[in-house]
């Protein structure tokens, strides 16, 4: 999701890129040293590199190193196994990998409630009242459900259908509504040699569940399964989400398995820019993802939520949050809270909003670029509820992973190697151990 900076920065800027975390509070110059790990995705890496650089000049006496990588948890991990943590993370949850849920999960990440009451530094204002309504306080910052936030909301993105807008003019085809009329489309489609649905990874598909489960069942059935309550996943409101969900892959694009996978996922976004697929979970990034990716001629970005069941029915859109925390093994905490305030500062805000990363900060989303402009729009829609949370945390329960077993059975459920019956039996054997492993 990133669109070229105008600033260049300097080869030779004192920023150090790690290969990894070492341990050790002071560089040979004696300065503090802090430690920054930050995952490079889809809004790139340039951001961090000058907002790193704006913080240090701000802060001579602080030697910030910086380590960027798309594999970030496969180069953090062994150092933190060991012992040698960054002091400052960001890396947003729902990853394969799951290293943030996991720390959630040992307790141990630093509670970062006092954060919210900091003035950011250089301005007046506390984080807490820079911050839009609703986005803390919430399982995705407030992961036991009590009033610590332990994961600062960094970036926020509407998830929903996306889609060409072109195409859809061009065939004369409405955006459906409810869910019959998306399975009509499906066959017309289908008729012209078109897919209805594809998805990057299977992983995409939390955007797509969060929102189905309240479409079904309302607010209180999302909160039921996101906490386990018992028997959640044997209802007649669960089984109608994976009935519809099962349905819906009987009209993904054939190479959406093959492809869904870390390495070649971009192959199944291509298939939408190429008007092979019609719709595809995805979040505003994808945006800038693909800005360099060949497309059909005439090709606009458009997102939707999910159909309703029924006509006139309440729709949801997920809103994903990424995340920014502190290892509670970090040797530096306090300069590393004091980096994380800074991160809400106009200046820092300004970086992150030219790489169309938005932060969850009142009226930033109206300087919106005009490509994902209309992503953002659909929180204006009376009929659309922003959707905001995740899977509540637990002690560890060994060989569990709710969350890959509602996603990833995805692609079992396309090839024919599991039914709807064995992802609802696993689904509520992970979600009863999870509740016992809650009490």
């Amino acid at each position: 999701m990133r669109k070229p900076i105008v600033l260049a920065v300097a080869a030779a800027t004192a920023i150090s890129l790690l290969a990894g975390c070492s341990g050790g509070d002071d560089s040979a110059d004696g300065k503090k040293t802090l430690k920054v790990a930050a995952f490079e995705g889809g809004y790139g890496r340039d951001m961090y590199l000058q907002v790193v650089e704006a913080y240090r000049a701000k802060h001579p006496d602080v030697d910030v190193q910086l380590q960027l990588s798309k594999t970030l948890e496969d180069e953090i991990s062994p150092n933190m196994k060991a012992g040698k943590f960054p002091d400052v993370v960001v890396l947003p949850q729902g990853r394969k990998a799951a290293l943030a849920e996991t720390l959630v999960k040992d307790k141990a990440l630093e509670d970062l409630t006092g954060v919210l009451d900091m003035t950011v530094p250089g301005e007046q204002s506390t984080v807490r009242s820079k911050l839009a309504d609703g986005i803390v306080g919430n399982l995705n910052t407030n992961p036991y459900n009590d009033d610590k936030t332990y994961l600062m909301p960094m970036y926020y993105a509407p998830t929903g259908l996306v889609y060409n807008k072109a195409l859809f003019a061009q065939k004369g085809w409405q955006v459906p509504t409810t869910w019959d009329d998306m399975f009509k489309l499906g066959d017309a489609a289908k008729a012209e040699g078109i897919a209805l649905f594809t998805y990057p990874t299977a992983g995409y598909l939390d955007s797509f569940f969060f929102a189905l489960l309240a479409d079904v069942g309302g607010e209180q059935f999302y909160k039921d399964a996101m906490t386990y309550s018992e028997g959640v996943w044997k209802t007649p409101q669960a089984r109608q989400v994976l009935d519809i969900t099962a349905k819906l892959l009987t009209y993904a694009s054939k190479t959406t398995v093959g492809y869904a996978n870390e390495q070649d996922f971009t192959k199944n976004q291509q298939s939408l820019l190429d008007n092979k697929t019609l719709f595809m979970p995805n979040g505003t990034w994808v945006v800038g993802e693909m800005k360099d990716a060949p497309r059909a001629t005439g090709f606009e970005w458009a997102m939707a939520p999910l159909p309703a069941v029924s006509a006139g029915g309440k729709r949801y859109l997920t809103t994903i949050v990424e995340s920014v925390w502190v290892p509670s093994g970090a040797q530096n905490k306090d300069a590393a809270k004091d980096f994380v305030a800074y991160l809400y500062s106009d200046e820092a805000a300004g970086i992150f909003a030219k790489a169309n990363a938005i932060q969850p900060i009142k009226g930033k989303a109206a300087t919106l670029a005009a490509e994902i402009a209309p992503f953002y729009q659909l929180y204006e829609d009376p009929t659309i509820t922003a959707l905001v949370g995740g899977f509540a945390s637990t002690a560890p329960v060994e060989g569990v992973n709710i969350k890959g077993t509602l996603f990833d059975t995805a692609n079992s459920i396309i090839s024919g190697d599991k039914t709807v019956d064995q992802w609802q039996t696993a689904l509520n054997d992970a979600s009863e151990k999870l509740r016992q492993a809650g009490k």
